[in-house]
């Protein structure tokens, strides 16, 4: 199985929180860690508090791309500084996060779609990609043996893969052996705030203070801020993956159509996705934002389907609280891990589109197939900010489904966000305050 990650399974990050510490993180999925990773490596004092279980979300349900391909050019130098994290923790680790450089390929039946491909590569040179466009003869060399009517593609041969379920809890792992206190089955129930200031969080096991606090919670970060009166316009879709069994190497490289999104596994089976599909259960906060998603639904590329209503305690459903009170229990504890069922129906089309694009893989079948909720914005990029309204408080979510590959280094600019230090990059795209400014919203690349 792929995710041993269930409540059921001992915590292996136990003990109490402190009562007092520099910093702490909420959340324990790849950004959390990585921040709480960095920040220890510089000699911070820092606890991760994570309600569940480390990567028992979208941290363990992704793809396991690595990806500088289709970023936002705001995010092509951190992705960038990633990708070079990533061979370091690798290293750190001996090899054991299933790292390797595949590449990625985004392959159309499009002529449009190549034109905007061409329009992104013919920006994203200025950065030092190693991107190349394809033609149809090319994506034969690259992708050997695939059977597909692709009139072309965009092919970044330095592009990576990891394995996300192995990933994020050994690089939790090395936080901890760095000095951070990691604390499961924890939740925050909320900030706590003194002189309008955040001074620490409260937690379902007490009072926890520091100087500072990075909220990195994936899809459940809007419903802890809106309880401060922080209202961001992020929400959560489901998206559904599944993996094989081992099969015949038919292919070392990751790629993605109108169809199918694949990429090689270490057990020699292959992860698979209905590329396109995206479902949305209609909550308050989705009525609340519908205005800010226009522009980027208009741009299309997305298969949206929108779904009545969220299963009970989902982050957007009808009856969750939006308010609760610091001494009763909390949304966060009423669900402590995110576990959406798959669209099984789906999963199965990919399997059946995997072993039509590569025959000599034989029969495909779903192995096991999941969900998982991805937290996204309106302009398809994160907020990684510092909350002006409440000093002490750093964000960094709402990745939209990027958020395993660049994870490293968005974790390490919020530590450096939170304690002052220099994040090394223009962080303008990325502000909180482009949703209540007026500022117009642009979104990013949708190839």
């Amino acid at each position: 199985m792929s995710f041993p990650f269930t409540l059921q399974t001992p915590a292996e990050h136990g003990g109490v929180p402190p009562g007092r510490v520099g910093i702490v993180v909420i959340g324990g999925g790849v950004i959390g860690v990585s921040a709480a990773l960095s920040l220890a490596r510089a000699g911070h004092d820092v606890a991760l508090l994570e309600k569940g279980r480390i990567a028992a979300e979208q941290s363990s349900r992704n793809w396991g791309w690595i990806r500088v391909q289709g970023r936002d050019m705001a995010e092509i130098p951190i992705a960038q500084e990633a990708q070079r994290i990533w061979q370091e923790l690798d290293q750190d680790c001996k090899g054991r996060l299933g790292l390797a450089e595949i590449g990625v390929h985004y392959l159309t039946r499009s002529e449009k779609s190549l034109k905007n491909y061409e329009g992104w590569l013919a920006e994203a040179q200025a950065h030092g990609v190693s991107s190349r466009m394809l033609s149809r003869a090319e994506i034969s060399e690259t992708v050997p043996g695939a059977q597909g009517d692709w009139v072309g593609g965009l092919y970044t041969p330095s592009d990576m893969k990891a394995e996300p379920w192995v990933a994020v809890p050994e690089l939790a792992r090395l936080a901890r052996d760095a000095g951070a206190r990691i604390v499961e089955r924890c939740a925050t129930r909320a900030l706590e705030i003194e002189g309008g200031r955040v001074t620490g969080v409260v937690t379902e096991r007490g009072r926890v203070k520091a100087d500072a606090v990075i909220l990195a919670g994936g899809a459940w970060s809007s419903l802890l801020l809106r309880r401060h009166g922080i209202s961001i316009p992020q929400l959560s879709v489901r998206s559904t993956a599944l993996e094989t069994g081992p099969l015949p190497q038919v292919t070392g490289t990751a790629g993605v159509d109108d169809r199918l999104a694949f990429r090689p596994r270490e057990d020699g089976g292959y992860t698979l996705a209905p590329s396109t599909l995206s479902e949305l259960h209609v909550g308050p906060d989705a009525i609340r934002a519908a205005l800010k998603y226009i522009p980027v639904l208009r741009q299309g590329g997305f298969e949206v389907k929108l779904r009545v209503r969220a299963p009970e305690g989902f982050p957007d459903a009808w009856f969750t609280p939006r308010n609760w009170a610091e001494d009763s229990a909390s949304p966060f504890e009423a669900m402590r891990i995110l576990n959406p069922e798959p669209n099984r129906a789906k999963a199965e089309d990919a399997a059946r589109a995997f072993a039509k694009t590569f025959p000599e893989a034989g029969e495909v079948t779903v192995r096991t197939a999941w969900a998982g909720m991805i937290d996204v914005l309106p302009d398809v990029v994160p907020v990684v900010d510092n909350v002006a309204a409440l000093p002490g408080l750093t964000v960094a979510t709402g990745m939209c489904g990027h958020g395993f590959g660049i994870g490293p280094a968005f974790g390490r600019i919020a530590g450096a966000l939170a304690t002052g230090g220099e994040t090394g990059h223009e962080m303008s795209r990325f502000r909180l305050a482009r949703f209540s400014d007026g500022s117009k919203m642009v979104p990013g690349p949708n190839l």
